[in-house]
């Protein structure tokens, strides 16, 4: 099993938590489950999100996807994400 690392700034953590949990479907049917939700101390606003994922390519295509960028968006992700795959 690998792990998919995101890591983002947003807008505001109340607004953006309800727009990530319901796009666990989407997640779910990516391979890519048990989903971590850290906040920096000092800012609450700086998350790291840790995913186990079961298929990498999949993961990538998923991570990569006009879906995903939507969500990420329209939830208020501030600047491009970034992602490391670690296996």
């Amino acid at each position: 099993m690998a792990l998919m690392v995101i890591h983002h700034k947003v807008r505001d953590y109340a607004a953006w938590r309800p727009a990530y949990d319901a796009h666990e479907p989407s997640r779910a049917g990516a391979g890519i489950t048990n989903g971590r939700v850290y906040r920096k101390t000092e800012d609450p606003n700086d998350l790291v999100i840790l995913f186990d994922i079961a298929d990498v390519a999949r993961a990538r295509a998923w991570a990569a996807g006009e879906d995903l960028k939507t969500v990420m968006g329209k939830a208020g992700v501030l600047g491009a994400p970034t992602i490391h795959f670690i296996g």
